[in-house]
């Protein structure tokens, strides 16, 4: 007896139209960072200058949060397989959580450029910045709400689907960090 062939698409973990939208996002944001480089290129010491008033050490702190955030949903996978679902919920609503704690630290820079009387207008620069961590921002409150609805209807096909989704919001924020925080 021979095992049946699967297709590339059949071995993906989780839902086909999940990795479509994951792969459709992506383009998105390549293309955003693609427009912020090349924008770059023409006003380096301008970009560099507006560089540094961006609060480096919570963007650190942040990238710690999501990274930890997308082990504990890898974990919360592993466990929903393993049938243990009290650990995976566990785990995925403390990545939520993890998600939570990522938006109000992104809010409070936020914040604190605009009571410095920084928008969108002030320079290219920000234009990206702001539209590119609050697209992502807004991808990980999805991520939030995704994650916290399969810890309710937790199942092995479920947390896959979601931990793909939130892998790929670490993915996104794991390219946005150097490129608009630390690249030179």
């Amino acid at each position: 007896m021979t095992a049946e062939a699967r297709t590339p698409l059949e071995e993906l973990p989780g839902e086909v139209m999940m990795w479509v939208l994951i792969v459709s996002e992506l383009l998105v944001f390549g293309a955003g960072l693609a427009a912020f480089l090349g924008v770059r290129i023409a006003d380096p010491a301008g970009f560099a200058a507006a560089q540094d008033t961006l609060h480096r050490t919570a963007a650190g702190v942040n990238t710690l949060v999501l990274v930890t955030s997308g082990y504990l949903a890898a974990r919360a996978t592993l466990w929903a397989g393993d049938l243990r679902h009290g650990r995976s919920a566990l785990a995925l609503v403390t990545a939520a959580a993890l998600g939570v704690a990522f938006v109000v630290l992104k809010a409070l820079e936020f914040r604190d450029l605009a009571m410095q009387g920084i928008g969108t207008e002030t320079h290219a620069f920000y234009t990206f910045y702001f539209l590119l961590t609050g697209f992502h921002a807004a991808h990980v409150v999805a991520g939030v709400l995704i994650l916290l609805l399969v810890a309710v209807w937790n199942s092995h096909r479920n947390v896959e689907v979601a931990g793909s989704f939130w892998h790929m919001v670490d993915l996104v924020w794991v390219l946005l960090f150097p490129v608009i925080y630390l690249l030179r």
